[in-house]
């Protein structure tokens, strides 16, 4: 099945967001409430809900069946908050060696062997994240503002200290995620020996979280084997295959994450900045497309993302229908005020 969140439901707006089912061509949804009023509820008690929530997905999907349902309305992209807008945990990873390689390379240093074995993963923003539509705002553009077009799941609540073997039935949802990163602060963060903190803003999700069985074939129990699409002001940027040349799958990186401490129900798990080695892919970020330029021509020339620079980030099924819907943000500059309007308009 696939869910979203809206924003405002019957003048009603929430922080939380509305639980809403949505039907599998993206085009007709309906309220949840009566089944759990956020997706965190859902999640919270998915054992009861996701029966009821699947028997409303199956009438939504039916002709006939929908045409008697009083809440049935038409799906609108714009309307959608974050399926999760506030998440417990964002945990984001790095499976794709590759992109790891270039950025080592670019520098002159060799990738660890040890990389090859433990994946790579960081604690991201949770108290906030961006509706698919909500604009990127930041300062300045000296922070070097990227994207990273990535996919990742949702558990359920997962124990300490679970194998790799264990992890697919706790994965719930699948959806896809614009990882935005300051490269300007990177350096000088990383060199504190402390990790990513200002460097890692909120991060955007798409429209839909969809349950792996949607999926179909596509989806292993681990990887999500489907090209991924970035286009930078109307350019396509890349579109690799999220499950190729991944070193972990989800289920190494959700075990990996509770390798020392269990995962709450609604925790989030990215699977890092998605990158095939193949020519002719593409890529998933700027930075990628800067480090290939500093190899073959000493200095990259790609600039990073200014003002008005419009991403867009979206999966398609092997018929090009969206399957996630998509994240379209623009890059707008912000300025801090003590203004009650412009800092509600802000958050």
């Amino acid at each position: 099945m696939k869910l979203a969140s809206y924003k405002a439901l019957n003048g009603v707006t929430k922080r939380d967001g509305h639980l809403m089912v949505v039907s599998r061509d993206l085009t007709r949804c309906a309220d949840a409430s009566a089944i759990a009023p956020t997706m965190q509820a859902a999640l919270d008690d998915w054992a009861a809900c996701a029966p009821l929530l699947k028997a409303l997905y199956d009438a939504l999907n039916d002709d006939k069946a929908r045409d008697g349902m009083k809440d049935c309305t038409a799906f609108d992209e714009t309307l959608c908050a974050s399926p999760l807008p506030r998440a417990y945990q964002i945990a984001d990873g790095s499976a794709y060696l590759y992109h790891v390689e270039l950025v080592r390379k670019a520098r002159g240093a060799q990738m660890p062997p040890e990389f090859l074995d433990d994946p790579l993963m960081y604690q991201a923003v949770s108290d906030t994240t961006l509706a698919p539509r909500d604009p990127i705002r930041l300062e300045s553009t000296e922070w070097g503002i990227d994207f990273e077009a990535e996919i990742c799941v949702i558990t359920d609540d997962v124990p300490a200290g679970i194998p790799p073997q264990d992890v697919a039935p706790h994965i719930k949802l699948v959806m896809l995620m614009n990882d935005v990163s300051l490269r300007g602060l990177i350096p000088q963060e990383l060199g504190k020996g402390f990790g990513f903190f200002q460097s890692k803003p909120p991060s955007a999700f798409s429209p839909v979280a969809v349950t792996p069985d949607e999926l179909g074939a596509a989806w292993n129990g681990a990887k999500l084997n489907l090209p991924l699409l970035s286009t930078l002001n109307g350019k396509e940027i890349g579109r690799p295959n999220a499950g190729h040349d991944m070193q972990f799958g989800f289920d190494r990186l959700v075990s990996h994450a509770a390798r020392t401490r269990p995962l709450g129900a609604g925790a989030v798990v990215g699977s890092g900045t998605i990158s095939n080695r193949a020519e002719g892919t593409g890529v998933s970020c700027l930075a990628e497309i800067r480090m290939i330029e500093t190899i073959e021509n000493g200095k990259p020339t790609t600039p990073f993302m200014g003002f008005g620079d419009h991403i867009r980030i979206e999966m398609l099924d092997e018929k090009g229908r969206s399957i996630f819907g998509a994240i379209d943000q623009r890059v707008e500059q912000y300025t801090y005020t003590k203004s009650a309007q412009t800092m509600k308009k802000a958050s």
